[in-house]
């Protein structure tokens, strides 16, 4: 019985400790903290964006030099102006010797060699990427391999045996930084090196990267005591000007998942943007001590309530019920001694099932004192201990519904700060950028790979497309297409092509309508041979799988990420779905459609704070539509984060105020509910067979069922109800007048 009721006070009063603990440690910042990380994140997914095209840059430069095949007139001069002609990013390019680091050949502008060791390269693998300089300029320094066959070792002495061994070269390729995108008005983005220098910028609208020239050197500084962490990110609070403070985000653009291309720069990109600071102060400690005072004054109250009507008179019942049972045992050895025990009333105390109990067993005392025969109890009842429990369970849902339904109630569209609903814009259009990046790095390799089709056989062509997708897993299938878009030639997977067409030019499109999967395609023209008519309007495809978009659009905080064609239908996304399926609302949906992205046109990316079953969601939607391969699509990017999981303060006490009413609520219902187990509901079975018991019922055993304060006033009503049998059975046999012999108090015999 105690236990129930301790735990009942104890856990309203952690409640409300929690409560004030909670809801008092929400204040309103000048800066809010969802925008600061808001903008960490952002830094982060414009360091990805650079980290992604400078792999994608040096993947490229590894696999042209794989992919050059040399003949016996090759030279170093010949090799180089093949390698290196066909990119137009490329600033400058060498060839080295990888015995003795001798330069073979040079060609464009001069590449900053100092350091670099061939030899080691050609033995242990590739170089990673270098950052240079050369000219004033900051430029990255590109490695590959060359191989060629023995014949081709210029350093071969005459007098020699020709060797057989194959020889390498070093191809070193001087290319400038990729560009960095800034996202959302006023915003800049700079590249930092590892001493702060800047190294790149970027500016959207009227944003000045210079405006705190403190924040460079801080960011670097920060990125430095980072140590291993290769994807560590932050954000940073500059300068204030006027009502507005400048907030700034920086990340590592090394590789977060390992050994990559970027590990070795040392690149750090810094994001600022000068936000509003809030003026409107908000404090919920006062709210949070009220409340809390107001569960620990009803936690008291039914604390005591319980305690004077339920454990009080139960424990009082308990003694009288082994005064009466003792009374029995003595009444046949010791009578006046009985007497003394049985004459004293069995006081009432409580009320429902204690005082029906009560009365039973005073009925009990006087049919053992033959002042009474068997009596006849009330069917109807007035209320008992459920009825308390119940009541119990409705004063804690008083405080606990207004906490759960009513109070500290979010604004939908206040509740967000203009600067976080920005920021979900701004990386919605990062997440656009970086779909955009992967498909235009799909159709550059496809265009690639159709290059070497032309005048080979059939035979070599399939060679090439099989290099093309080992060299590149975004792709599940390659084939060409013949003018009647007939598939003559394939490899990988079976393709999930589903419309037959054949395509002028080349870009991204989609192959299929419907189907468990959708199929995104690359396509490209393969091009006539020189000299010769032109193929029989055969079009490459490289079918993209998937999974390897719907891994790009994953990113902290940005929620649930849908790519959707101009249909609004879902082609991939970072969560479960079906493919070609409607956007899960209709907000969404309109939103999509707000950004005006009809295929020919840029498009603008919007931003809304939609109400759904579970809070305020702050949603976004950016073009996928510009220049390049899809520029044709009509495609949209579209994000929705609940903001229940961004750290706004209106949002942070709603959440923090319901919790708190829910715990309230589960205490009551559950310390109640097990009160009502282990005392009301054994109770309620002791009421019922004691009636009965008093009313002349000699044969049902009464079995107590815990080793309680129930469990005792059980055994003890068992004790009388033997002795009043005994007495029954010796005054029909006309053996005795009075009590019959005593039985053992500390046994029970059934």
């Amino acid at each position: 019985m105690r236990p129930p009721i301790a735990s009942f006070v104890v856990l309203l009063l952690v409640v409300a400790a929690l409560t004030v603990i909670g809801i008092g440690g929400v204040h309103a910042e000048p800066i809010p903290q969802a925008v600061l990380n808001g903008e960490q994140h952002i830094a982060a997914d414009t360091a990805q964006s650079l980290r992604t095209a400078i792999d994608a840059e040096a993947s490229t430069v590894r696999r042209t030099a794989g992919a050059y095949v040399a003949t016996d007139t090759s030279t170093p001069a010949t090799t180089l102006k093949a390698l290196t002609s066909g990119s137009k990013s490329v600033l400058g390019g060498a060839l080295l010797d990888r015995h003795t680091g001798k330069l073979l050949a040079a060609g464009g502008k001069t590449v900053p060699l100092a350091g670099v060791n061939a030899k080691a390269a050609a033995e242990h693998g590739a170089i990673l990427p270098r950052l240079v300089t050369s000219g004033g300029a900051p430029q990255l320094l590109y490695f590959a391999r060359v191989t060629l066959p023995a014949q081709q070792d210029p350093d071969q002495d005459q007098n020699q045996a020709p060797s057989r061994a194959e020889r390498q070269w070093l191809l070193a390729v001087t290319e400038a930084l990729p560009a960095v995108a800034a996202y959302g008005d006023g915003r800049g983005v700079e590249v930092l090196d590892t001493s702060g220098t800047k190294l790149a910028t970027a500016v959207h609208g009227k944003a000045s990267p210079a405006a705190d020239s403190a924040l460079p050197a801080a960011a670097a500084r920060a990125a430095h005591g980072s140590g291993s962490d290769t994807d560590a990110s932050g954000s940073l609070l500059g300068a204030t000007t006027g009502s507005r403070r400048t907030v700034a985000g920086w990340a590592q653009v090394a590789s977060a998942t390992g050994p990559g291309d970027t590990d070795d720069l040392g690149l750090v990109v810094l994001t600022s943007h000068a936000t509003p600071a809030t003026t409107t102060a908000a404090d919920y400690s006062r709210f949070a001590l009220e409340a809390a005072g107001a569960l620990s004054a009803l936690a008291l109250l039914l604390g005591l309530a319980l305690y004077f009507c339920v454990q009080r008179p139960l424990l009082r019942l308990y003694l009288s019920a082994g005064r009466v049972a003792r009374g029995a045992g003595q009444a046949s050895q010791d009578w006046p001694a009985a007497s003394s025990e049985l004459s004293r009333p069995v006081p009432l105390h409580g009320f429902g099932e204690l005082t029906r109990i009560g009365r039973a067993l005073d009925a009990l005392r006087r049919q053992l004192l033959g002042e009474s025969g068997p009596q006849d109890f009330p069917a109807r009842r007035g209320p008992g201990y459920r009825a308390l429990a119940v009541l119990g369970v409705l004063v804690v849902a008083c405080w606990s519904a207004p906490m759960v339904f009513l109070l500290n109630r979010a604004d939908t569209v206040s509740a967000v700060p203009a600067p976080v609903l920005a920021d979900q814009q701004t990386r919605t259009e990062i997440a656009a950028g970086r779909i955009r990046q992967s498909l235009d790095h799909s159709y550059t390799e496809l265009s690639a790979a159709a290059a070497g089709l032309p005048g080979r056989s059939r035979a070599a062509q399939t060679e090439v497309l099989r290099h093309s997708l080992a060299e590149h897993k975004q792709y599940r299938s390659l084939y060409l297409l013949d003018r009647s878009g007939g598939i003559t030639l394939r490899v990988g997977g079976t393709p999930l092509r589903t419309l037959v067409h054949v395509p002028d030019g080349g870009g991204i499109t989609t192959v299929n309508t419907s189907g468990r999967i959708p199929a995104i395609a690359a396509y490209t023209q393969v091009p006539a041979v020189k000299g010769k008519a032109r193929a029989a309007g055969v079009v490459l495809f490289g079918e993209i799988d998937v999974q390897a978009l719907n891994s790009i659009l994953p990113r902290p905080k940005l929620g649930d990420v849908w790519v959707t064609d101009g249909r609004e239908k879902v082609l991939a996304a970072s969560v479960g779905y079906r493919a070609f399926q409607s956007l899960p609302n209709s907000g969404l949906t309109r939103l999509a459609r707000a950004t005006q992205s009809a295929p020919g046109t840029t498009g603008t990316a919007t931003s809304a704070v939609h109400l759904t079953s579970s809070g305020p969601s702050v949603d976004a939607a950016a073009p996928l539509a510009q220049s390049g391969p899809t520029a044709r699509l009509g495609w949209h990017v579209v994000a929705a984060e609940p903001a229940a999981g961004l750290q706004i303060p209106a949002v942070q006490a709603e959440q923090r105020t319901m919790l708190a009413g829910i715990l309230g609520l589960s205490v009551g219902v559950a310390c109640l509910g097990w009160l009502h187990v282990v005392v009301i509901r054994p109770l309620r079975a002791v009421a019922v067979l004691v009636e009965r018991l008093a009313g002349g019922d000699r044969r049902t055993v009464l079995h107590p069922v815990n080793h309680d304060e129930i469990g005792s006033v059980t055994r003890s009503l068992e004790l009388i109800r033997q002795a009043l049998a005994e007495r029954d059975r010796a005054a029909r046999s006309g053996h005795v007048a009075g009590p019959s012999r005593p039985l053992p108090a500390n046994t029970l015999q059934r």
